[in-house]
């Protein structure tokens, strides 16, 4: 049996004939570049999220990237973050001549540790980007009131967490600003790459909207030296249409992962991913830890079972970032979960027999080796 990591397939064969419509509706209105169909999937978001405004940017990253940019973050600045994550969380801050400054994360929920964060502040330190990583929310009471203490801005890469829910409250929605991914294999992914910046602050989103137009505040004058990041119209429309399905796909994300906690649960040589009780993760991906990982994911691979590494080099240990000056062996959790974690199958369409197979796979692999 084959089972993919991920399979867009049976999704899309499902709404297929919705996304036509929109999509024609866009080449009919030959409006390609913003438009109707990204105001109407911006202020759908803006409903969704309860904020006062979203603004659509051409991908995930640039939407971290505006964001700082519109908080005046730049040379001399320093913005903590985590190392086990994207790699455009870390070079968003570099690209604005800002510093990172690496805080290690909780082994159990692989997010950024607020109390390690707390311990990297220093009087040059002008924000906190968390990453609510796999679909589950970071800390944020602890956060906002670390931030509220120090005066600084937060920044919610919740590229991995549409929808999560921490306390009852969406990823996204604590911070400043909160930033969204549809790269097509998030659990609201378009044809293409797309992201969003949600915040409440009108000052915030008015320098986005001009950054993501080169600067332009209105045609040809220029306020900001900016960038050109627009969400696609085609992307909108199609993003218009799945979100009325997100509610329903995660909820499928969360069934397949509580199939998965009780299979493994108890079996030596596994741990299944911890979620807060307080937490609503999403899923995005499915991370186990396994101290055996190439092994098994080799075994895997050889039974026709597609799995993925997140994230095999922490980032303080990247080349590109050498010049920072971080060791490897400083970060410990972080690199011990680059050794050790691995995703499996877990997008909502996946279906019991091959989940099952998944499972039985995984438990023929332990039981040989005797973990």
């Amino acid at each position: 049996m084959e089972v993919k990591l991920l399979d867009l397939i049976p999704q899309h064969e499902k709404i297929k004939d919705e996304i036509h419509r929109a999509v024609d509706q866009v080449f009919n209105s030959q409006q390609f570049i913003l438009g109707p169909s990204v105001d109407r999937f911006e202020k759908s978001m803006e409903s969704y999220y309860g904020v006062e405004h979203a603004v659509g940017t051409a991908s995930g990253s640039d939407a971290i990237l505006l964001s700082l940019m519109a908080l005046g973050i730049g040379p001399g600045d320093e913005v903590i973050t985590t190392p086990y994550t994207f790699f455009s969380t870390v070079s968003s801050i570099v690209r604005v001549g800002a510093t990172p400054v690496f805080a290690d994360i909780d082994p159990r929920t692989f997010n950024i540790d607020p109390e390690k964060a707390a311990s990297a502040f220093s009087e040059r330190t002008k924000a906190v980007i968390v990453v609510h990583l796999f679909g589950q929310s970071v800390e944020m009471d602890q956060f906002t009131e670390i931030a509220a203490e120090r005066g600084v801005f937060i920044v919610e890469d919740a590229c991995q967490s549409i929808g999560a829910l921490y306390h009852g409250k969406r990823c996204g929605m604590f911070g400043d600003v909160g930033c969204f991914s549809f790269f097509p294999s998030k659990n609201l992914g378009g044809p293409g790459d797309g992201g969003m910046v949600i915040t409440d602050s009108s000052d915030i989103a008015d320098r986005i909207r001009a950054l993501r137009m080169h600067g332009e505040e209105e045609k040809y004058k220029h306020k900001y030296v900016g960038i050109n990041s627009r969400l696609d119209a085609l992307q909108a429309a199609v993003l218009e249409v799945k979100l009325r399905y997100l509610e329903e796909w995660n909820r499928a994300r969360r069934l397949n992962a509580s199939r998965y906690e009780k299979a493994f649960s108890g079996l030596r040589g596994i741990t299944p991913p911890f979620i807060e009780e307080y937490n609503e993760s999403t899923f995005n991906q499915y991370v186990i830890r396994t101290p055996r990982r190439d092994e098994m994911r080799a075994y895997l691979t050889d039974k026709g079972i597609g799995t993925a590494i997140y994230y095999p080099v922490p980032l303080h240990c990247q080349e590109c970032f050498s010049f920072l000056g971080w060791e490897r062996g400083r970060l410990p959790e972080s690199e011990r979960a680059a050794d050790e974690t691995l995703a499996l199958p877990v997008y909502p369409e996946l279906g019991i027999q091959k989940q099952n197979y998944v499972i039985k796979t995984i438990t023929e692999f332990l039981d040989k080796r005797s973990l």
